[in-house]
């Protein structure tokens, strides 16, 4: 999840960002850097279900499943360092192009991104991700609102451009075309809300 932009100097390239020494987790989108902010506990939780969700149905089969922080390079016919301008750490990807795995992270377009928001995050992320993955060809893209309890799931058409929106609430289950079999429940992605005990209101007071 993409936060603020950092630096505004020029156009940076995945060379510079491997030039950088400091700790901090960042984004390169179209040149500009963004801040990673810090997940939380809620953002987590749904990731570690999710995570689980898909590690599960694809063990033994050759698609693979990662967990940020892992960098995503996305640059049409090229790889090389200083003509990348686009590295993403997605928080969830399913990559089943092995020609595509690297030892410096993922050089493609996943067949599936999640994204989990937040509200500091939101429009870049509905706005910002979701074109650079549309043009990336990523087949699928998922953004999923902690605080709606909601995943808003973005198909690539045979144009190349996202289909109608499909948006889902915390009781779906999700039937994803291209894993046949594979349905996550969102019931189990979003953890349960917390049950609100309800208190007795006093007797009424009578008066003569």
């Amino acid at each position: 999840m993409a936060g603020s932009v950092i630096k505004k100097k020029q156009r940076y390239s995945y060379a510079d960002y491997l030039s950088w020494d400091d700790d901090k987790r960042c984004e390169i989108i179209d040149g500009e850097v963004f801040d990673m902010t810090s997940p939380s506990l809620l953002h987590q939780s749904i990731l570690s279900e999710l995570f689980k969700q898909l590690v599960i149905f694809f063990d033994n089969k050759p698609c693979k499943v990662f967990v940020a922080p892992l960098d995503v390079l996305l640059a049409k016919n090229t790889s090389r360092s200083e003509e990348v301008f686009t590295v993403v750490q997605p928080d969830v990807m399913v990559v089943c192009d092995p020609k595509k795995l690297e030892e410096r992270g993922i050089v493609g377009a996943p067949e599936l991104v999640v994204e989990i928001i937040s509200p500091s995050t939101s429009s870049k992320d509905n706005i910002i991700k979701r074109r650079i993955y549309e043009q990336a060809g990523v087949k699928e893209f998922w953004l999923i609102s902690p605080i709606e309890r909601l995943i808003r799931v973005n198909k690539l058409g045979k144009d190349g451009r996202f289909e109608r929106e499909e948006i889902y609430d915390d009781t779906a289950q999700i039937e994803i075309a291209q894993f046949a079999g594979l349905s996550i429940d969102c019931r189990r992605v979003f953890p349960a809300m917390p049950k609100i005990r309800k208190v007795k209101a006093p007797p009424a007071t009578r008066y003569e």
